[in-house]
C-alpha cells in the first residue's frame, strides 16, 4: 500500500519558502526583545545606598552585599549588591523593592562561558566576565574604576525599572500627621500635633524595611528598626524597653528631635521618609507611667560618688544610666525645673511640660537625686563640688543669648528682648506683653519658636526678619511652614541695621535693608550683599533677638578656665580647656582636667537634644571606666519579658550566609550598629594556615608589650569593644550558630 501522506508530508513544508526565519545567526545578528523582559541586573552604584532590602526579599539568595571599596557614610552603608546567576530565577522582586530605584533588569538575555565564577559579578561596576572577584582586593578595585569607564545603559536598554514607578511593593508616602488647624492653635498653648493612632502606627511601622542606615545617621546609635518592628507587632512594652537602652528622654525626642536619623532613611530620596520621630513618640504615649515597664536593673550603691552640675539633656542622661551602674548621683540644677532648654526653650505647644515631667520623675524615682535652685558658683561652690565627688560632669548648655549688636540696642529701656529669656518666662508661667507688633530676628528654631509665641500672646501681628532666603533657614522646614501657617510673616534678605526708639528708650520700630546674593567664589551658600537705597522702617513694639546663644562659665575660678587660640594646642593640665566658647574634650568626653567630663551644646556644635544624650552615654562609659580602673560595668538593660527575637531582627536587615566560596554580606552588631568589615571570601587551606601563624605571632608580640605599658582606659577593636568584649561576643555568635544548626 503506497503512503500517499508520507510522500506529500514533507511538500507542505514549501509554505515556509516565504516566510523569515525564527532563528538567527548570532552574534552577527540580534533579535528585539519585549519591552518587559527580565533580563541581566544593571545598578546605577551612585544612586545604590547599599541598604541591602534587595538581598533580604530574594527567596533565592542569589544576591549578597559586597564591600567594594566605597566609603560609607550616614545615608551609604557603601557596600553593593553581588548577584550570583546560578540561583537568580529573574523574579525582579529585588527590583520592585529597591528603594532607591538604582537596580533594574536589561534587555540582554545572552550570556555563555564554561567559567562558572564569570556568573557572579557586581552590577553597575563590573561587566560579565571582565573581572574575577575571587578575593577582596579584586572587589575594592571594582571602586577604583573611573566614572566614565562604568557600564553605562540608556533608558531604552531597560526593561524592568522602578526609579519613575511608586507602586508596587513598596509605599513612599508615609501616614500624615494630624495637626491642630493654624487658626485655632494660636488661641492657645494646646499641643500642635494630635500623634498616631495605634492603626496609623502600625502602617506606618511596616514601612521600615529595617536597612539600618537610621542607626548610622542618629548621634545616640539608637535601635530604630528594632523598636520599629515592636510597633508593627503590636508589641509596645518591648519597644520602650528598646528605646531606653540608649535614651532615657525617649518621649522629648519623640516631640522635639531634630531626626537626623529620617535624613537617611531608604526612602528619602524618591519619598517620604518613614516617621521614626512620630513612631517613637507613639510608643511613649502608650504609658502613664514608664517604671511599671522599663526592665533596667539598678546596681546596688558601689561607694563612688559623682556631681553633675546641669539638668539637661545631657546631665540627665549620666545621672541616669550612672544610677543604674550603682554610682550615688547627684545633680545640680539653677532653674526650678529640670530638662534645661527642652524645658525652658521648648514652648509648651511643642513640648508640654507634663510629657516632661513624666520622664523626669521616673528618673528620681531610681534614685537620680536633683537639686532644683541651685546655681552653682553662688548657691555652691565649684570647688566643693570637686571635693566631694569623685567624678564631675558639667552640662550647663547654653542658656546665655548673643547681643544683636544693632545700633540703639544699648540705649533701649523697654521692647528688646532675647528669644531664649521670652520662651523661658512663657513656659514658667510668667505674663509677657509683646504689644501689638513684633519684630523677630534669625532664621533657625528658636526664632521660630520666639515667633510662634508671641503669635499666642494675644492679636499680635509677628514678622521674621532674616538676612538670607527662606531655604537657607537653619529652622525645621516644618517648624517654617508651621510658623506661616499661623500667620508669621518671612521677610528674607533683609539685614537689620538700627532699633527705631522714642525719647524715653521705648522701641517703636526696626530700620533693615533689602540685600541680594552674591556667590561667596568658594562654592558655598551665596551671602547677602546690601542694596543701596532699599532701607525700610517696620514699625514695632517689641524685638525679639535669636541670634545664637553661649554659656556662662562664670561658676568656674578663673584658675580653672583656659582659652585655647587658634594657634594653640589644647593640654593644659591645671584647668578645662575652651575653644571659641565650647570646652575641649577627647575620647569619652573627658575635659582636659583630671576626673571633669562634659557633653551637650557647650561641647558639640550639632546644638540638639539627641547629640547632647549621645554625649551622655559616651561620658558615662568614660566615668565608669575611669573610677573602675578600666573596668566597665554592666548592667542589664534589656527586654526581659518580651518574645522579641533580636536575632530575627538582625536577620531581617541583612541576611548572613557562611558558605564555602560564598561572600558573606553586610550585618549589624548585636547593638544595631553596621558591621563595616563584614564581607568575607573562603580562602584556600594554605592561606588560612598562614593567618594563624600570623596571628600567634600577633599574640605572643602583645603579651610581651602588655607587660611595659599601663593604660587608662582598655584598648578597643574596630568595632569599639574591648578584648574582653570582643571575646565575650564572638563565644556569643558561636553559641548561637550552634543553636541555628539544631
Amino acid at each position: 500500500m503506497i503512503d500517499i501522506k508520507g510522500i506529500l508530508g514533507p511538500l507542505s513544508a514549501l509554505k515556509f519558502l516565504g516566510k523569515a526565519p525564527h532563528t538567527i545567526d548570532y552574534p552577527k545578528e540580534t533579535k528585539k526583545t519585549a519591552d518587559r523582559y527580565r533580563g541581566i541586573h544593571y545598578n546605577d552604584v551612585e544612586a545604590c545606598i547599599g541598604c541591602g532590602s534587595c538581598g533580604t526579599i530574594c527567596e533565592n539568595d542569589a544576591i549578597d552585599m559586597v564591600n567594594v571599596g566605597f566609603d560609607p557614610n550616614k545615608a551609604d552603608t557603601g557596600f553593593r549588591p553581588v548577584v550570583d546567576y546560578g540561583r537568580c530565577c529573574w523574579c525582579a522582586l529585588c527590583v520592585d523593592v529597591c528603594p532607591s530605584g538604582s537596580l533594574s533588569l536589561t534587555k540582554d538575555y545572552v550570556y555563555v562561558d564554561d567559567d562558572p565564577k564569570k556568573f557572579l559579578y557586581v552590577p553597575g561596576l563590573q561587566e560579565l566576565g571582565k573581572v574575577n572577584i575571587d578575593s577582596t582586593d579584586d572587589l575594592k578595585e571594582l571602586a577604583k574604576i573611573e566614572k566614565e569607564n562604568r557600564p553605562k545603559l540608556k533608558e531604552g536598554e531597560r526593561s524592568w525599572y522602578q526609579k519613575d514607578r511608586t507602586e508596587g511593593l513598596l509605599e513612599f508616602n508615609r501616614v500624615p500627621m494630624k495637626e491642630l488647624p493654624g487658626s485655632t492653635r494660636i488661641k492657645s498653648f494646646a499641643e500642635v500635633v494630635l500623634g498616631y493612632t495605634e492603626e496609623e502606627a502600625f502602617m506606618e511601622s511596616i514601612r521600615c524595611l529595617g536597612c539600618g542606615l537610621c542607626i548610622s545617621a542618629c548621634p545616640d546609635r539608637m535601635h530604630i528598626p528594632d523598636y520599629i518592628q515592636a510597633i508593627t507587632e503590636r508589641d509596645y512594652n518591648s519597644s520602650a524597653n528598646i528605646i531606653y537602652e540608649n535614651n532615657p528622654l525617649p518621649e522629648m525626642c519623640g516631640k522635639v528631635c531634630t531626626r537626623q536619623c529620617e535624613t537617611a532613611c531608604v526612602y528619602h530620596n524618591r519619598g517620604d521618609a518613614v516617621a521614626i520621630r512620630w513612631l517613637k513618640r507613639f510608643t511613649t504615649e502608650q504609658f502613664d507611667d514608664f517604671r511599671t515597664i522599663i526592665n533596667a536593673e539598678v546596681k546596688p550603691l558601689n561607694g563612688k560618688k559623682v556631681g553633675i552640675i546641669g539638668a539637661g539633656p545631657a546631665g540627665l542622661t549620666v545621672g541616669y544610666y550612672l544610677r543604674l551602674r550603682g554610682y550615688d548621683v547627684t545633680i545640680y540644677e539653677a532653674l526650678s525645673k529640670a530638662g534645661g532648654m527642652t524645658m525652658a526653650g521648648i514652648p509648651k505647644y511643642r513640648f508640654p511640660l507634663d510629657s516632661l515631667d513624666k520622664q523626669i520623675s521616673y528618673m528620681e524615682e531610681m534614685g537620680v537625686r536633683i537639686h532644683y535652685n541651685t546655681r552653682v558658683g553662688k548657691d555652691i561652690m565649684f570647688d566643693e563640688i570637686m571635693d566631694t565627688y569623685d567624678a564631675v560632669f558639667i552640662g550647663i548648655g547654653f542658656h546665655d543669648p548673643y547681643d544683636l549688636g544693632l545700633k540703639g540696642e544699648k540705649e533701649a529701656k523697654s521692647g528688646v528682648i532675647s528669644a531664649v529669656e521670652l520662651l523661658r518666662r512663657v513656659n514658667f508661667g510668667e505674663k509677657v506683653d509683646v504689644g501689638k507688633k513684633v519684630a523677630v530676628i534669625g532664621g533657625g528654631n528658636v526664632a521660630i519658636d520666639g515667633a510662634r509665641v508671641s503669635k499666642r500672646l494675644g492679636n499680635v501681628d509677628v514678622t521674621i526678619l532674616y538676612r538670607r532666603r527662606v531655604q537657607d533657614m537653619p529652622a525645621d522646614w516644618e517648624e517654617i511652614e508651621g510658623a506661616e501657617d499661623e500667620g508669621v510673616h518671612i521677610v528674607p534678605q533683609a539685614i537689620p541695621e538700627e532699633i527705631m526708639l522714642d525719647k524715653n528708650g521705648k522701641v517703636t520700630g526696626i530700620k533693615y535693608v533689602m540685600a541680594e546674593m552674591v556667590d561667596d567664589g568658594k562654592g558655598g551658600r551665596p551671602r547677602p550683599k546690601k542694596i543701596e537705597g532699599s532701607e525700610k522702617i517696620l514699625p514695632i513694639d517689641t524685638l525679639v533677638g535669636a541670634i545664637g546663644q553661649q554659656a556662662d562659665y562664670s561658676f568656674l575660678p578663673d584658675e580653672y578656665l583656659f582659652k585655647t587660640q587658634d594657634d594653640e594646642k589644647s593640654g593644659s593640665k591645671k584647668g578645662i580647656d575652651t575653644f571659641w566658647g565650647r570646652i575641649l574634650v577627647h575620647g569619652y568626653n573627658e575635659t582636659t582636667m583630671k576626673k571633669v567630663f562634659s557633653g551637650g551644646d557647650m561641647v558639640n556644635r550639632t546644638a540638639d537634644a539627641i547629640s547632647a544624650i549621645a554625649d551622655g552615654l559616651n561620658a558615662v562609659k568614660g566615668i565608669d571606666l575611669f573610677l573602675q580602673g578600666g573596668k566597665e560595668t554592666k548592667v542589664n538593660h534589656s527586654v526581659t519579658e518580651s518574645d522579641l527575637d533580636k536575632n530575627k531582627l538582625l536577620d531581617k536587615h541583612y541576611k548572613m550566609k557562611h558558605e564555602n566560596g560564598k561572600l558573606v554580606s553586610v550585618k549589624l552588631d548585636l547593638s544595631g550598629n553596621i558591621v563595616t568589615e563584614s564581607v568575607k571570601i573562603a580562602k584556600d587551606p594554605d592561606e588560612l594556615k598562614k593567618d594563624v601563624e600570623k596571628k600567634e605571632v600577633n599574640k605572643s608580640t602583645d603579651k610581651a608589650n602588655s607587660k611595659d605599658k599601663t593604660m587608662s582606659y582598655p584598648t578597643k577593636n574596630t568595632n569599639g569593644e574591648t578584648k574582653k568584649e570582643e571575646k565575650k561576643s564572638k563565644s556569643k555568635k558561636k553559641s548561637k550558630k550552634k543553636k541555628k544548626k539544631k
